[in-house]
């Protein structure tokens, strides 16, 4: 079944090019014009996802955001913001309000298939197959295991979440409200030095090959994954 994504956008030719993109990919596009016509669509059958765009008649879409996220049913439905707002603070505000990602206006049609792509298998690593590998490490999202130079590397279940949302998500700083998030939900009540405490461990578990290299502190920011050390 075509995964269903809401989009709400109240420019009419970016959704309709969205939309046409959308279903050139095996996407079920359904369209929103306004804040209140995207609450309308909040309904069952739930979008797999949502792409929102910044401003809206009748609302902003960070307010709608909100609001997703304050309802049990909606919560956990992964947001992509659309925004032509480049400014560093406005992404992240989008970013700690719960969005899953932003894309800066104008995007390319591939550039918003990656995107959502990527965004789906962080929230399903299950339906990601395909072995994802980076300077020669591999992580099998199928079989669970993590490899380097066909050794395995034994590491929990939360630190190969840990390292799933990182490899699938690499080069960019993420803070430690934004991990517990992403790789423990945001239904999960954690504190933040937890996310301390599996990043050491999962460095332990990549030591043995020299990739723990790859997870890096960013002082007063929080952590990114890099191949570049």
């Amino acid at each position: 079944m075509a995964r269903r994504i809401l989009v709400v956008e109240d420019e009419a030719p970016i959704r309709e090019m969205v939309c046409f993109v959308l279903e050139q990919n095996g996407f079920q596009p359904v369209e929103a014009q306004d804040y209140d016509t995207a609450l309308s669509k909040l309904s069952e059958p739930w979008p797999d996802l949502i792409l929102l765009d910044w401003m809206l008649p009748g609302g902003s879409g960070l307010q709608l955001l909100k609001r997703l996220k304050r309802d049990h049913f909606t919560s956990g439905i992964p947001v992509v913001m659309l925004t032509a707002r480049g400014e560093e603070e406005d992404r992240v505000r989008g970013l700690e309000t719960g969005a899953d990602d932003y894309i800066l206006k104008p995007f390319s049609p591939k550039e918003l298939v990656a995107r959502i792509r990527a965004v789906m298998r962080r929230i399903s690593p299950g339906a990601q197959e395909e072995a994802i590998v980076m300077q020669g490490l591999s992580l099998d999202p199928v079989s669970h295991r993590v490899t380097t130079d066909d050794a395995a590397l034994d590491m929990g279940p939360t630190e190969f979440k840990l390292l799933y949302f990182f490899m699938t998500h690499p080069e960019r700083v993420y803070s430690r409200e934004q991990l517990l998030n992403h790789v423990w939900g945001t239904n999960v009540y954690v504190e933040d030095r937890t996310v301390d405490v599996h990043i050491r461990r999962l460095r332990k578990a990549l030591e043995r090959s020299g990739h723990d290299r790859m997870v890096q502190t960013v002082r007063g920011a929080g952590y990114r994954f890099s191949t570049r050390y």
